[in-house]
């Protein structure tokens, strides 16, 4: 039995797709896999952004492409209503409330939202709960380096197992649930992550 049978010659729906990367936005490189390894993921499942995605279907491997992804493919455009004023007292003493801190946050049904720190006045805290890169424009170097088909407990969990997907980063944040007061009015906003 020859295993090459059943190896994937195409990136499509329920292959796992390992690339190497390069990540431009205006002009300055925000991240390259060339120091570590590819980027590996299930394609067709959302892990990564649709605008790359759709571009790579089709491609072999040792294929490459120079990829273009308008903001609204990518990250989105910049919301507004995701930058929010939070009580300073909210706060526990011990995280630095200085602009652009990164933080991780729980709303009220526990899910895991990053926030940067925007603005800090003697009564609150402005938090932006837009991605980094919302309203730019991204530009990808990409090679295909590796095909094979999904095992079917990828294909039941959506995701490639064994990579740098690690569910027990989720764990960490700053803060737990009695900040639920400003927890609550976040709420809408964890479609932004």
């Amino acid at each position: 039995m020859s295993t090459n049978q059943t190896k994937p010659t195409v990136v499509a729906d329920d292959v796992v797709v390992s690339l190497d990367y390069t990540l431009t936005v205006e002009n300055e490189i925000m991240d390259s896999s060339e120091e570590g390894e590819p980027l590996e993921f299930l394609v067709g499942h959302q892990n990564v952004i649709p605008g790359l995605e759709r571009q790579i279907y089709g491609m072999t491997i040792g294929d490459s492409k120079e990829v273009d992804v308008a903001a609204a493919d990518a990250y989105g455009t910049v919301d507004p209503e995701a930058v929010v004023n939070i009580p300073r007292d909210q706060f526990p003493a011990d995280i630095p409330l200085e602009v652009d801190i990164q933080l991780q946050v729980k709303d009220m049904d526990g899910d895991i939202m990053d926030a940067r720190i925007v603005e800090v006045s003697a009564d609150s805290v402005r938090l932006d709960f837009n991605h980094p890169l919302a309203g730019k424009d991204l530009h990808f170097s990409v090679k295909v380096v590796d095909l094979r088909a999904a095992t079917e407990e990828e294909l039941a969990h959506g995701h490639v197992h064994g990579s740098d997907f690690d569910d027990e980063l989720l764990d960490e944040d700053y803060f737990d649930d009695e900040e639920g007061e400003w927890e609550e009015e976040e709420e809408e906003d964890e479609d932004q992550k």
